[in-house]
């Protein structure tokens, strides 16, 4: 479809529910807006997924922000099906001085970046690996990751990864995953904001496409409880001020270098207390279970999909450098998590592990649930949380994870996530998973 009006240009923010928030202006006005931004107020941290507010919430009635556009990180594509180009720029929240405004959580991830480098002279590469189930679609049985389960649903695939790349977005691959109506799709590695940018144009591209075609694409951890779930899994390496890769190290267990096992130390360390910044809502954790490919305990493992922290393969096929594909992936994440924070928490943590030089943790092999319990603590086997109220209380329990943030950004995370939980506290689990397919 095409339309002869100006199209539109979102400046956009993501909020504590992962929700995709931000103001229109026209095309030709976006280069004037970029100095000054455009409004926002405080109170919009305290936004539900459910189209209301918390009650009481730190910020009140009073106060304004200004959201800047970051033209660096713009998102652009005609195909979409739209009548209008899909056309987003991430931006940043400020105080009317300008100045950072403490709840802006892009800033978070900026400032994380900047304290790493800082302390340790590495940047972060990373990648967002979304996968998510399309429903609405009237799709012919297929088997499970087939040929035939993605061109059922065909043009959608190729529309999808021709939108992503005229985005600018580096589509790698799309699939069909082993859920009913599950897709996967990735995208090139990045310097960690361009990635959690990318995360955010991802979703809503992915969703649009889906909207046109009739059908609705949802990220939701767990359209039913006994579905397969739907995880993010943020992959991260890193590179030194020359822009060498320093993650690898053959001669170590696993081919972990140093630095980077004493960062995976302190993910793991600290991983029960944030387990709710990455996985944000009552059904994320009906996917946090034993067994299921996600993760359930504080583990390090080499390529084993039960681990929180998965080293990744690589391959050697055509004389390729192990170092410069040698990654970590991040597991216990889901798309009810906002990505700049999720980023933000992993990389405070593993900083946390570098300053204090902890040793890599070791790599486990074996299922956990049967170890025993002198066991799994002499590997340092810690279960996640497996509630949402309870992830909420161990964040709150660890001072150093609510450290890394403003006292009243934890009081307004902390009170929103509670919120959601009593909200749902009177529904089943079918109801919960269905209203979360319908959010997100």
């Amino acid at each position: 479809m095409t339309s002869t009006v100006e199209p539109l240009v979102a400046i956009v923010t993501t909020d504590l529910s992962a929700v995709t928030r931000g103001r229109f202006v026209v095309e030709s006005k976006l280069q004037k807006t970029a100095t000054t931004g455009v409004g926002w107020l405080q109170a919009n941290l305290s936004l539900t997924p459910f189209n209301s507010i918390v009650d009481p919430n730190p910020w009140g009635s009073s106060g304004d922000l200004r959201l800047i556009p970051d033209l660096k990180a713009r998102f652009r594509t005609t195909r979409t099906g739209s009548a209008t180009p899909f056309d987003m720029v991430a931006g940043d929240i400020v105080e009317l001085d300008g100045s950072p405004w403490l709840g802006c959580t892009r800033t978070m991830l900026k400032d994380a970046l900047a304290e790493l480098k800082a302390a340790t002279g590495l940047s972060v590469i990373a990648a967002f690996e979304h996968e998510f189930n399309v429903a609405d679609g009237g799709f012919a049985p297929a088997h499970s990751m087939s040929f035939a389960a993605l061109r059922r649903a065909d043009p959608f695939a190729p529309n999808l990864m021709a939108a992503l790349e005229e985005a600018g977005i580096g589509p790698e691959v799309v699939i069909a995953e082993f859920g009913d109506e599950q897709f996967e799709v990735t995208h090139e590695p990045a310097d960690a904001l361009t990635a959690a940018d990318r995360a955010v144009a991802i979703r809503e591209i992915t969703r649009e496409l889906a909207r046109n075609a009739g059908w609705r694409a949802s990220f939701a951890p767990k359209t039913a409880p006994k579905a397969v779930g739907n995880g993010v899994h943020i992959h991260f390496s890193f590179v030194d001020e020359a822009g060498k890769p320093v993650t690898y190290d053959p001669a170590q267990p696993g081919g972990l270098s140093a630095k980077a096992g004493a960062f995976c130390a302190g993910v793991l360390r600290h991983l029960p207390g944030m387990t709710a910044m990455t996985a944000s809502s009552v059904s994320s954790y009906y996917r946090l279970k034993p067994h299921s490919w996600s993760s359930s305990y504080t583990w390090l493992a080499d390529r084993d999909r039960e681990a929180s922290l998965r080293i990744c393969p690589t391959v050697t096929i055509g004389g390729r450098d192990p170092a410069r594909q040698y990654n970590i992936e991040y597991r216990a994440a889901d798309a009810t998590g906002n990505p700049y924070l999720s980023l933000a928490a992993i990389i405070r943590a593993g900083l946390e592990g570098l300053k204090a030089k902890l040793p890599s943790p070791p790599l486990v092999t074996g299922d956990p649930t049967l170890m025993s319990e002198a066991e799994r603590a002499k590997l340092g086997l810690v279960r996640l949380p497996e509630t949402l109220p309870a992830a909420l209380d161990a964040l709150v329990a660890d001072s150093t994870v609510t450290g890394w943030f403003a006292p009243i950004f934890i009081e307004t995370f902390v009170g929103l996530k509670r919120h959601e939980a009593e909200r749902l506290a009177g529904l089943d689990p079918v109801a919960i998973c269905d209203l979360y397919r319908t959010l997100y």
